[in-house]
């Protein structure tokens, strides 16, 4: 059975989902190799996510440093 909350769906749920079965259904072998596709998917796009985020905040720190390393130039131009 699926379950929808208001939570984000992750690969294990994905991986783990049970439908009902009907009459004249689709084929369970092709629906769960889709849902493991899916899965695996869901799993490298996390996996970059924490990458991108890792890394804007190392630039983000690197601003900050620049930031106060400059903090006076432009201060010492304006008096002269």
């Amino acid at each position: 059975m699926i379950y929808v909350t208001g939570d984000r769906v992750q690969a294990y749920q994905v991986r783990s989902a049970v439908f009902d079965t009907r009459w004249r259904g689709l084929d369970p072998v092709q629906v769960r190799d889709y849902l493991s596709r899916v899965a695996d998917e869901m799993d490298r796009l996390h996996r970059e996510l924490a990458t991108a985020r890792t890394e804007s905040e190392r630039v983000r720190q690197a601003l900050r440093q620049w930031q106060s390393r400059h903090n006076g130039c432009r201060r010492r131009g304006h008096d002269a």
